[in-house]
């Protein structure tokens, strides 16, 4: 393990930005904690249904905050690909190439993991299993991937929006709730709200890579004012507090993103900004920079399969022990959430075996050569960068 950790630290390059790979990594695992906290598969009368706490006990709603980590990514990825992309310019690297390498890296494991639960799904058709099970499961891993289409779209757009100012989309997202809850308007073009909602921290991100984001003072108003503007809106204009899409509920603040998530991923972008000093000051531990990078290398592995770890370890659960409290029951009081709390370990060690399994699909078979190296040089190894 020493070994390990002193090839990673003597591999970094001494300009590296390690705080910025801390933040992509804390948004990762945000998401996947959340996905885990909230999501549960009810066993009922044979059959397997998608369910959540939030639905049962809306006292847990803080969670949904604390776990609903979004903005972040698409800050980091904001400032990654316009310092991607200038890189590319400065080196004479046209736009074709430049995107065809960036979508390689994002797309190729999203292909995998729909070939295998392509596979999987009509497996457990062919051998009688419950129709609706199999739509659940299928749905539980492949409902995510909206967010990489949404990123992928963004990615694209790069050249476009560098230099968009974030007040822009954030007025798109304004005009279209005003219409479609203050006006009673159809809600026809709400879906826009899908990329400009997502479209106001990739702003900032490249705002960030321009340089016009230094100083706390910026962290502190986008903290403050984005957590002022959710209270007003949560409070006053009725908008839902849970910060994750619920079961059963009306409105959802991502479905498409509305303003209230909007505002609140402005406080997170605030609070990552005003995080960027002592995560450096952090990070020159090599033992914590060695965890961050090794994240960071299978980033998109441990996003894509997370879903397929829970579903693993509840379908062992089952055949072994039958129905276990906090993995198969109703997720309607705290003894659930108890529960799952000590099935977390679990999903995780299900998790790092899709990725020794599966992480080489991120970084590409076709460059095998290039794998030993970096195998002994992660840190130079900018899959997760590049995503």
């Amino acid at each position: 393990m020493r070994d390990f950790v002193r090839r990673i630290e003597s591999a970094t390059p001494a300009d590296r930005d390690r705080a910025v790979d801390a933040l992509r990594a804390l948004a990762i695992l945000g998401v996947i904690l959340g996905h885990w906290m909230v999501t549960a598969l009810v066993v009922d009368s044979g059959t397997m249904h998608g369910s959540s706490p939030l639905h049962y006990m809306p006292r847990f709603t803080p969670v949904s905050w604390a776990f609903q980590t979004l903005a972040v990514f698409f800050l980091v990825g904001g400032q990654v690909g316009a310092k991607s992309y200038a890189s590319a310019r400065a080196r004479g690297e046209n736009y074709g190439r430049w995107l065809r390498t960036r979508m390689a890296r994002l797309l190729r494991p999203v292909v995998v993991v729909l070939l295998v639960w392509t596979v999987a799904a009509g497996t457990m058709l062919a051998s009688g299993a419950d129709q609706d099970t199999v739509r659940a499961l299928c749905k539980l891993v492949w409902s995510p991937l909206w967010f990489l289409v949404v990123f992928a779209v963004l990615t694209a757009a790069t050249p476009l929006v560098a230099r968009l100012h974030p007040l822009w989309p954030f007025a798109v997202v304004l005009i279209n709730d005003l219409c479609r809850f203050g006006l009673d308007a159809p809600g026809g073009f709400a879906s826009v709200n899908v990329l400009a909602g997502w479209l106001v921290p990739y702003c900032l991100g490249a705002a960030w890579a321009r340089g016009d984001l230094c100083g706390r003072r910026t962290g502190w108003v986008l903290l403050i004012g984005g957590a002022a503007a959710t209270a007003g809106l949560v409070l006053r204009a009725g908008y839902p507090a849970a910060m994750v899409g619920v079961p059963g509920v009306r409105i959802s603040n991502l479905d498409p993103p509305t303003l209230a998530v909007v505002t609140f991923g402005l406080a997170q972008c605030g609070a990552a900004l005003l995080l960027l000093g002592p995560l450096r000051r952090a990070l020159r531990r090599p033992a914590l920079w060695a965890a961050v990078a090794t994240v960071n290398l299978s980033a998109m592995t441990i996003f894509l399969w997370h879903q397929t770890a829970l579903i693993a370890v509840t379908a062992t659960g089952l055949l072994v022990g039958g129905t276990l409290q906090g993995l198969h029951t109703v997720p309607d009081d705290p003894g659930w959430v108890l529960a799952r709390l000590g099935w977390l370990l679990a999903f995780a060690g299900a998790l790092l075996i899709c990725c020794a399994a599966f992480r080489g699909h991120e970084r590409g078979r076709a460059r095998s050569n290039s794998l030993v190296v970096r195998e002994r040089r992660p840190a130079r190894a900018e899959a997760a960068p590049h995503v």
